[in-house]
């Protein structure tokens, strides 16, 4: 569904702490006038867990008004909430959004199936293409390879960020 490159976007502030729009609206036009195939609007780098829902939604819109369709959009709209990640991604296919990129919950640390259900509830509950979020160094959590290939099966579950660090949990995943 998904293929080539996907920039995971900064998300520039001004001097004073807020968005600053004007410089992410030429972060969009350099990475679309550079080829760039997807634009990854609050993951990770995009600062989601420094920023409230509304300015992470409002960055979303952004993102998406200005992209204008000239490529997808995959909206960044987890959290460690399952009930918030899927009112967050409603929002974000409301606004257009072609998927959604889903971080592991962070700071509870639940066990394999626990991650299982969360991802789950929010892959049953939208018709959103989803790629989970894998980031053990910042979420405290690894989503294991058998829970992952569990996950996969599911039709939205189209795409995996592996950012765990650890190769042989990437060849597991390859060889699966």
């Amino acid at each position: 569904m998904f293929s080539g490159v996907l920039t995971a976007l900064v998300t520039p502030f001004k001097r004073n702490g807020s968005l600053d729009y004007e410089a992410l609206d030429r972060l969009i036009e350099f990475q679309i006038e550079n080829g760039v195939s997807a634009l990854v609007p609050m993951g990770t780098t995009g600062e989601s867990p420094t920023v409230s829902h509304e300015e992470n939604l409002s960055v979303i819109e952004r993102v998406i008004k200005k992209v204008n369709g000239r490529v997808p959009v995959i909206a960044g709209t987890g959290s460690n909430s399952t009930d918030e990640a899927v009112q967050m991604t409603k929002v974000a296919k409301n606004l257009g959004a072609a998927g959604s990129l889903q971080v592991a919950p962070y700071y509870n640390k639940p066990m394999q199936e626990g991650l299982y259900r969360h991802f789950m509830k929010i892959a049953d509950t939208i018709d959103l293409p989803m790629v989970i979020y894998n980031i053990k160094g910042r979420t405290g959590v690894n989503i294991e390879t058998p829970t992952l290939m569990r996950m996969v099966r599911h039709p939205h579950v189209v795409a995996v960020k592996e950012a765990s660090g650890d190769l042989s949990q990437m060849m597991d995943i390859l060889n699966s």
